[in-house]
């Protein structure tokens, strides 16, 4: 069965930035004392946002500042801007969404800067979502709290009963499961199995999303 409205994740969904992001976290973290691998910034920190970040840090023990925050902010907006891929495949999804006339929105615990800074790198996506782009933080309930995506799919007019969850976080699956939403949880890397357990159905690769969604 079709779903009346997607609603996308961001960063790792429809941007290939978290690659970008972990790195950059990497060395903000190594600026407060705390040395991590990739693989350890993103089993701790890939899905959260920076201002809870920066609490977690606090609660640790490590030092952290609303200048830290800031300028992380900066660094990796300033990053961001300087190139920032799509997730292979997620344009011919939109393609799909379109041709059947689904509609669709963003729920990001990024802010909205962050967005802008990489989807208005990819004019083609950006033209579709721009009038329905939503930030948790903005909003004030970040995900796992199911709020952005019940937002978003209010703004559209449908019943998020009715919608899909694309995300590639525990935190985004976590939402969307919460919300009572259909959630798909995105594994371009790794088994997701982290994904399964908060209750997403997992998959590998972008290109087997419009079978998913009933498209195909």
């Amino acid at each position: 069965m079709k779903p009346a409205a997607v609603l996308f994740d961001c960063d790792g969904v429809i941007v290939d930035s978290e690659g970008i992001g972990i790195d950059h976290l990497a060395e903000a973290l190594a600026r407060v004392g705390l040395v991590l691998d990739r693989a350890g910034v993103a089993a701790l920190f890939v899905g959260k946002t920076l201002p809870g970040v920066a609490r977690l840090l606090a609660a640790k023990g490590y030092l952290t500042t609303e200048d830290w925050v800031r300028l992380t902010y900066d660094g990796l907006y300033q990053k961001l801007a300087e190139g920032t891929p799509l997730i292979e495949g997620v344009e011919a999804v939109f393609d799909a969404l379109d041709a059947v006339g689904i509609a669709y929105a963003v729920g990001s615990n990024g802010e909205m800067r962050k967005m802008h800074t990489t989807l208005t790198q990819h004019p083609r996506i950006w033209t579709r979502v721009k009038d329905h782009l939503y930030s948790a933080q903005t909003l004030g309930f970040p995900k796992p709290d199911p709020g952005v995506y019940l937002h978003a799919a209010a703004a559209l007019g449908v019943d998020p009963r009715a919608c899909v969850v694309i995300d590639d976080s525990p935190s985004g699956c976590k939402a969307g499961v919460a919300g009572g939403i259909r959630t798909l949880g995105f594994a371009e890397q790794g088994d997701g199995a982290a994904l399964a357990q908060v209750g997403a159905e997992v998959f590998h690769r972008m290109d087997a999303l419009p079978q998913l969604l009933g498209l195909a």
